[in-house]
């Protein structure tokens, strides 16, 4: 991101800088929800759980430009620190994610800088998710400012994992005991298979035939059992009561 040279002398300057990531977050935000419906409104179907936001504190921003052994300024802030504004995205399914990464490479006003896609190569503690660094043009008054952003794209299995490894990270600060760390692991392996079986078990249901039958229900239940049964999983038959409500989610009131 290059800022005019009158900003970085400007005293507010850091407020400047926070405005402009500020802005940048709400762009993204916007294209990404107008994605959302655009693919309910042609697909009938949303990729997207929901979104989350945040700006970098200033502590944090300097405790990663000293960890990088950079001098604190607003210009290596702006270099050298590239998740000031991030955004994290959540899908049901990992096939998700790549049509969202998709869609937003073909944006014409944001160019990919960078993609780290930890899905197919985890990091060694286990961590998964695919990883967008953007640029986004900003437009003010009397310029235009291409503002950073990096896009953080995971399942909610991946998420529920990367908030507990977050969560014990802080707790030991990065010194967690060799146990914690292989469970954690482990963890994550689990983690891939049930996306893996989720993204399998939703493919076997899309693939069902839509009537209005009676025994409509029946079909598609015991379609979904028996694929369930072939992946070597057990099934217990719903609780008594549980059809009526199973029935009305799946629209054969």
């Amino acid at each position: 991101m290059k800022l005019p040279v009158k900003l970085y002398e400007d005293v507010d300057s850091w407020k400047t800088v926070n405005f402009l990531y500020s802005s940048a977050l709400k762009e993204v935000n916007t294209k990404l929800e107008i994605l959302n419906d655009e693919f309910q409104h042609v697909h009938q179907y949303n990729p997207i759980e929901h979104i989350k936001s945040r700006l970098k504190t200033p502590e944090s921003i300097v405790k990663k430009l000293r960890k990088s052994g950079y001098e604190i300024s607003i210009e290596n802030m702006v270099t050298h620190v590239n998740d000031i504004a991030g955004i994290r995205v959540i899908c049901s399914f990992v096939s998700d994610i790549y049509t969202i990464a998709d869609m937003i490479g073909k944006q014409n006003d944001i160019k990919v800088l960078s993609v780290k896609d930890y899905i197919q190569n985890p990091k060694g503690n286990g961590y998964r998710s695919f990883h967008m660094l953007v640029s986004i043009p900003i437009f003010l008054s009397d310029s235009m400012v291409d503002t950073k952003v990096e896009i953080q794209i995971r399942t909610i299995a991946m998420d529920f994992w990367a908030s507990l490894e977050h969560k014990i990270y802080y707790k030991f600060e990065g010194k967690a005991p060799e146990y914690i760390r292989t469970d954690l692991k482990e963890c994550s392996k689990i983690v891939s298979m049930l996306d893996a079986k989720m993204l399998s078990l939703n493919e076997a249901i899309k693939k069902l035939p839509v009537d209005g039958a009676e025994n409509g229900f029946e079909q598609k239940s015991a379609a979904a059992v028996n694929s369930y049964k072939a992946a070597g999983d057990t099934y217990e038959e719903p609780a008594d009561g549980c059809r009526e409500d199973v029935e009305s989610y799946m629209g054969f009131e």
